[in-house]
């Protein structure tokens, strides 16, 4: 039987591609609350030992593909898969994969240490060693009982709890709510610690700093429907580039230059926006006297807001 070529190898569809499969697949999820189509034709798949950042505002499908990849709703149609499991097989799917929730609620009376002993005696395994360093790091005190922990305690219980299981999918929803900034760059050296040892990471959020920062790919939600997906450079590649140049000489003429437009002269001074390759712009403004050039990219929160048109284009 012929094998399928990926990333520059032949695979046989039925050996190595079946020991390997991707972390998540998706093939047409959808999922309908009476008039609402909340998830629209979902095809997505997440590589192991990945990064994947998953953008959209309220209301954008976010929750509702989670809920689906958990097991916790049942689509309208089509289907979802963790490491070639099937999402609705929950007992199996679960075994492989831990979740922290936008909203992280604690068992009121237990103390923190209680609750992460619960945690790991339920979950699909942890490292003790490692969730002490984690408790340490994310100065964590483990005395305290659930009802007298702040939002952002609460937090740092699900993650700690959920890095240590050390599982092979993490999927995280808003997962650094009321976390400080010296908390957050704890929680992204634990994502970068998760990627290094293999883990796939499933990273729902609003914070696009935080996404542009441990993301291998992200995928954009727009009313239900992925609009992109993409590497973060290529994402960028994707939109337009600011560029101001300075002159010591007469300023070329750049009209009808590939990938130049929004021109505009300010004496000395030159603006442009510059889609595509650099090549031909460079090429025009080769013969002339410059003396400073200076492009700016996008930021992944410009070209988020670009894809819901509230940025300029």
């Amino acid at each position: 039987m012929p094998g399928s070529l990926v990333g520059g190898r032949v695979l046989n569809n039925l050996s190595e591609a079946a020991v390997h499969p991707p972390a998540i697949r998706t093939e047409h999820l959808s999922k309908r609350y009476g008039s609402l189509l909340a998830l629209d034709d979902l095809d997505l798949t997440v590589d192991a030992g990945e990064v994947f950042g998953f953008l959209g505002p309220n209301g954008a499908g976010k929750s509702t593909t989670i809920r689906l990849l958990l097991g916790l709703a049942r689509p309208t149609a089509g289907q979802a898969w963790i490491f070639g499991t099937a999402a609705a097989d929950v007992a199996t799917a679960h075994q492989r994969l831990a979740y922290v929730p936008a909203d992280v609620t604690l068992w009121p009376q237990l103390t923190g240490a209680e609750i992460l002993e619960l945690l790991g005696a339920t979950g699909p395994g942890v490292d003790v060693a490692y969730r002490d360093e984690l408790v340490d790091r994310f100065a964590l005190d483990l005395s305290k009982p659930g009802r007298a922990y702040s939002t952002g305690n609460r937090q740092k219980v699900a993650l700690i709890a959920a890095f240590a299981t050390r599982a092979p999918l993490l999927v995280l929803d808003e997962p650094t709510a009321g976390l400080d900034p010296l908390m957050e760059r704890e929680f992204r050296r634990a994502v970068n610690e998760a990627r290094d040892t293999g883990s796939t990471v499933f990273l729902s959020s609003h914070q696009l700093a935080e996404v542009e920062a441990v993301c291998d790919r992200v995928g954009i939600l727009r009313a239900g429907r992925l609009v992109e997906v993409a590497t973060i450079p290529e994402l960028r590649r994707l939109h337009r580039t600011e560029v101001l140049v300075r002159f010591a000489g007469p300023v070329p003429e750049l009209t009808g230059v590939a990938g130049i437009d929004g021109v505009q002269v300010d004496g000395a001074a030159l603006r442009f926006t510059l889609t595509g390759p650099p090549g031909p712009a460079l090429r025009a403004l080769a013969g002339a006297d410059l003396t400073t050039l200076t492009m700016r990219e996008p930021t992944l929160e410009e070209i988020f807001l670009d894809y819901y048109g509230e940025g300029s284009r």
